[in-house]
């Protein structure tokens, strides 16, 4: 029987009249704590300023940036004490604890704007809800031709976790410098904090390292192929590896900058012991085998010895300079080392790995991995950073003031939590954003399903676990699928916009149904943004159940509310003449070969052909 991935599940909320009209008019994404709506409205013309104190000179130049490009107006920067009609930002005489590190407090008024906050970030996010509240069209950048006015509203604001993260993978495809910032602009619009960068796999290796150029030269580099992951063939002698890329040091500062100033965190990961195989192809000699290989290329045979040996001092030296240099050009607070999906069959074989377990009264290798983690942690805690890895680096036992990354469930951060170390949530079933979307027969590529209504049922923080220890959680995109830039944004969007929410808002003011409408506004901004998405909640979906007599009918439904569903069994394309589903299971006719469906709105198509063929419905 052929099933979607999950039953939709409709989550309703019963909340007082005031407040369901309050999430029902909200238009921002992330829904703010509290948010009251006013009366009138503040235009913004020719002698409207903007109007900010000395330190958030950089909060007010992005603003006027922006504005200044859709409007034509010179909006000049001046001094928060003016008292002109401006935008004003302002940071609290004496901090306000309900707000915290990112909190703000956003009034407009026909007289004016004023935005408070304790920090400059609380200032920048308080201004993304302000470009919120304009039309979408602002996101083109180009001049428009209605004038702009601000509705009066009253938004208090503060986010529930301090770890709001995407992950982009930039091993198995290498992303171009000028995407990165655009992937991180998009982040900050939706008050996303986090940019952990996989920057290093079996793959690719994207940093230039000063003191090993090797790294570059050889592990950034392999042999061209196209088609579907993991089924490629492999090099063939003499071929030239030219498929891949890296960013120099002066590129990494640039990012790191520019992230900077959109209060976006980068934390690097340098994947170690496993996932190695480019680190490996440069210096075989860190590896159990020591064979040379070249850089893997997504190949049906798999990526062979990507395995740091344990037993290889010069594993440990390396690692040192390396990571040295990485602490350098990252100021933040973490550094990624991975730890994920050691494959300790070459450590069972290898003499060096046993005499290194024999020394060190190692019973197995777990315990291995725990003394190659630990003497990862000691390097980077050297060099002033804390290491954070995924939880396969629980294994064995974990140094003090490591934290950990639960992707594999929420077992992991069940488990760090427990004793005592920081977590970020990242459980695949709902924060894997390589995952298809929608039905295998209209996406065809990708891993298991993960549909936006899935992903903002995520909760992360455990029952089991103190909630202090739960720094927030991230969305993670594997890339083995995603070879270009288009696509990177078309599998993030718009289910970062439930990760956003899930990690800002108040658990109790998420309701399913209002932040379904939210996101269909949205689109037009990504739309006017250039920013590819994902139309998924309009595709038709169908699963199966059997009536009284056992025979199989088909129930078709939709993410998104308010559409017409029309299909055919005879193997004609659907259009809003074919027959229309009015919600009660459908039998399969004898002699049909397939079900097609497509959805309408207003006349309208909104979602993409759904074509199954019946045999894989039985």
């Amino acid at each position: 029987m052929y099933l979607f991935s999950k039953t939709m599940l409709v989550i309703c909320l019963l909340l007082p009249a005031s407040s369901l009209r309050a999430q029902l008019t909200n238009p921002l994404i992330p829904i703010p704590v509290e948010m009251v709506t006013g009366k009138g409205a503040f235009p913004i013309s020719r002698e409207t300023a903007i109007a900010a104190d000395a330190a958030l000179h950089g909060e007010a130049a992005l603003l006027r940036e922006q504005l200044t490009a859709v409007t034509g107006y010179p909006l000049p920067l001046v001094s928060a004490r003016n008292t002109g009609k401006a935008i004003r930002m302002q940071l609290n005489t004496s901090n306000e604890a309900a707000l915290g590190k990112e909190g703000y407090r956003l009034n407009i008024t026909p007289a004016g704007v004023i935005i408070r906050a304790n920090t400059p970030a609380g200032i920048f996010y308080g201004v993304q809800s302000l470009l919120q509240l304009l039309p979408p069209a602002i996101e083109k950048r180009q001049l428009m031709q209605q004038a702009l006015t601000l509705p009066a509203v009253s938004v208090t604001d503060y986010p529930r976790f301090g770890w709001r993260g995407l992950m982009l993978d930039d091993s198995r495809h290498f992303f171009s410098k000028s995407f990165v910032k655009k992937y991180i602009d998009q982040m900050a619009k939706y008050k996303f904090n986090v940019f952990h960068w996989h920057l290093t796999d079996d793959p690719g290796w994207r940093l230039a390292i000063q003191k090993y150029p090797q790294l570059t030269e050889i592990g950034a580099w392999r042999v061209p192929r196209t088609g579907r992951w993991g089924t490629y063939s492999g090099p063939v002698p003499g071929e030239r590896a030219t498929d891949g890329g890296f960013y120099s040091a002066e590129d990494i500062r640039e990012v790191v900058q520019y992230a900077a100033a959109r209060h976006v965190t980068i934390v690097p990961e340098i994947d170690v012991p496993g996932h190695s195989g480019a680190l490996i192809a440069a210096f075989p000699e860190v590896s159990c085998k020591h064979e040379h290989h070249p850089t893997y290329p997504g190949s049906s045979e798999g990526p062979g010895d990507n395995v740091l040996c344990a037993g290889e001092e010069k594993s440990f030296v390396l690692l040192d300079s390396i990571l040295g240099e990485v602490a350098s050009l990252f100021p933040g607070t973490y550094l990624h080392i991975g730890g994920d999906e050691v494959d300790k069959s070459f450590w069972k074989q290898c003499p060096k790995c046993q005499r290194r377990m024999k020394q060190e009264g190692l019973k197995d290798e777990h315990e291995l991995q725990s003394y190659f983690i630990k003497r990862v942690s000691r390097i980077v805690e050297r060099y002033g950073k804390k290491l954070i890895g995924w939880d396969e680096i629980l294994e064995g036992g974990l140094a003090p003031g490591a934290a950990v990354m639960s992707w594999r469930g929420p077992e992991g951060g069940i488990a760090a939590g427990k004793a005592g170390h920081a977590v970020v949530m990242t459980p695949l079933q709902f924060c894997y954003l390589d995952y298809l979307q929608t039905d295998w027969h209209i996406e065809q590529i990708g891993g298991n399903h993960l549909t936006l209504t899935d992903t903002y049922r995520f909760e992360p923080v455990p029952e089991e676990v103190d909630p202090a220890y739960i720094l927030g959680g991230q969305g993670n995109l594997w890339t083995e699928f995603i070879a270009s830039p288009g696509r990177a944004e078309y599998m993030t969007w718009p289910r970062a916009f439930a990760l956003a929410e899930v990690l800002w808002s108040p658990k109790k003011e998420r309701v399913l149904p209002d932040f379904l409408s939210r996101v269909e506004k949205h689109f037009v901004r990504l739309s006017d943004a250039g920013v590819n998405y994902a139309p998924a909640i309009y595709d038709p979906q169908v699963r199966t159940e059997k009536n009284a007599t056992g025979a199989v009918n088909l129930v078709l439904f939709t993410e998104a509310p308010d559409l017409e569903l029309y299909y055919t069994f005879e193997g004609v394309r659907p259009d809003r003449y074919a027959l229309k589903y009015t919600g009660t299971p459908v039998a399969i006719p004898a002699g049909a070969s397939d079900v097609k469906v497509v959805t309408y709105r207003n006349g309208k198509q909104m979602g993409r052909v759904l074509s199954i063929n019946i045999k894989e419905l039985h």
